[in-house]
């Protein structure tokens, strides 16, 4: 008898029984590589003994103690430790448990702002097409991909949808990067001006767009625009790095390498590395300053935010990363990573584009390379291809919908940071193997 109410309620998943550095072996002994993270989650691997000692020492200490009457040492030394390396004036950390909880936080945090300094009509929020920001309901209202979002929307808040930066698909033959980037992000402008300034309170995006069209980054320039569009408007600018954040991209914040700064950004999967549950967002002064100098208390809160094994686990992580120059690593692995992927796929008929950052790669799958036509959707080549990769010991993470949230599929690959040449030898060619059987 199996009493769980599964992710799919018709399918019959291994056990997970134990973790050996990147591999996860299931019950029966079967390794599989796991080249995605999870979801972006395992950046340290699965038997990282300085972690889980971390979270260990805590549970003999104290594992928990409710934040609405006790601060605790690891939630401290974590947000000292993330606020040091922030971009910008991030300046406070809001600790939750996972990625959606900390979206929700920022959209409240971002209204709240305003209500605190006298501008109560600003409430809506834009987003974009095919952006993924979690499935609680506020997170699934500004995300924009049409799929997740259809069965839900008569519970959703009202949001508005601009264009993704997504260069592969919509950028055209007569404009460069730089030019496409400026095009897409005047589109933010232009849905501030329609619903009028003085109604909007944020804008909300992934620097390096990650489920949804499968690893896709701003071209340079474009966040650059949307901060100058932002702060022309008095908009919040929301960056969620919940999956491309935290060392993924080789930066330990995904948008220092565009040279942006956002008023709140949140993070998760790689904060905590899958060790404990644990999310946040930062928040920068002047918005942290408003509801301090003003009512004093941020109307939100969750039973377990700021917990302490999850963030004694947490701050572990992240001293790993210092200690063993993982950020570098993340740098050197990805460019191995996609130079062996541009070898094997590079002048593959049925993939269309390579595109990533780090440890952050996607692969776009296609019916014919030089048209950029996409698969019948029925084919649910995505599904095939996981379903054929894990046969074959490795684990990625293919979506469908690519384009429209219907449309197109892709490959999102985004292994353990601590990977080697022989796992990058190992990802490529089970990935080769996979998307031939999947596509004949």
């Amino acid at each position: 008898m199996n009493h769980v109410f599964h992710r799919n309620a018709r399918a019959a998943y291994p056990t997970a029984a134990r973790g050996e550095g990147v591999y996860i072996l299931d019950r029966d002994g079967k390794r599989y590589l796991d080249a995605s993270g999870g979801a972006a989650v395992s950046c340290l691997g699965h038997s990282e003994a300085r972690v889980t000692a971390a979270i260990k020492r805590q549970l003999d200490e104290i594992p928990f103690a409710h934040t609405g009457f006790f601060s605790n040492d690891p939630m401290e030394d974590l947000a000292d430790h993330l606020i040091a390396r922030a971009p910008g004036d991030l300046d406070r950390v809001y600790f939750v448990s996972g990625g959606s909880e900390a979206i929700e936080a920022a959209l409240k945090m971002a209204r709240q702002y305003f209500m605190e300094i006298g501008q109560p009509e600003r409430h809506k929020i834009i987003a974009r097409r095919q952006s993924y920001h979690g499935n609680t309901l506020g997170a699934l209202a500004v995300g924009g991909n049409e799929w997740r979002r259809e069965q839900f929307k008569p519970l959703l808040i009202d949001t508005s949808h601009v264009s993704p930066c997504f260069a592969y698909r919509d950028r055209r033959d007569d404009e460069s990067e730089e030019g496409y980037g400026q095009r897409v992000a005047n589109e933010l402008e232009t849905a501030i001006l329609e619903h009028g300034p003085e109604t909007v309170a944020a804008f909300v995006c992934e620097p390096v767009v990650g489920a949804t069209l499968g690893a896709v980054p701003a071209v340079p320039g474009y966040l650059k625009r949307i901060r100058e569009i932002c702060d022309r408007y008095g908009v919040l600018l929301i960056f969620d790095e919940v999956m491309c954040g935290m060392g993924r991209t080789g930066y330990l914040f995904a948008c220092e390498e565009d040279g942006v700064a956002p008023d709140l950004l949140t993070i998760a999967k790689g904060l905590g590395a899958g060790y404990q549950p644990v999310g946040a967002t930062l928040v920068s002064s002047r918005v942290f300053q408003a509801i301090h100098d003003g009512s004093g208390f941020f109307q939100h809160g969750h039973t377990y935010m700021g917990h302490a094994a999850a963030c004694a686990g947490a701050l572990a992580v992240q001293k790993v990363i210092e200690e063993d120059s993982l950020l570098a690593r993340v740098r050197s692995m990805g460019g191995k990573l996609r130079t062996a992927l541009d070898e094997r796929f590079g002048n593959h008929h049925n993939v269309g584009d390579i595109r990533g950052r780090g440890l952050f790669l996607g692969l776009e799958l296609v019916e014919d390379r030089p048209t950029k036509e996409s698969f019948d959707p029925a084919r649910k080549i995505h599904a095939r291809v996981k379903a054929k990769a894990m046969e074959l010991g490795l684990m990625c993470y293919p979506m469908g919908g690519t384009i429209d949230g219907r449309t197109g599929d892709h490959v999102l690959l985004a292994p353990p940071f601590i990977i080697d040449d022989g796992h990058v030898s190992e990802i490529v060619e089970k990935l080769g193997e996979a998307i031939d059987e999947a596509i004949r």
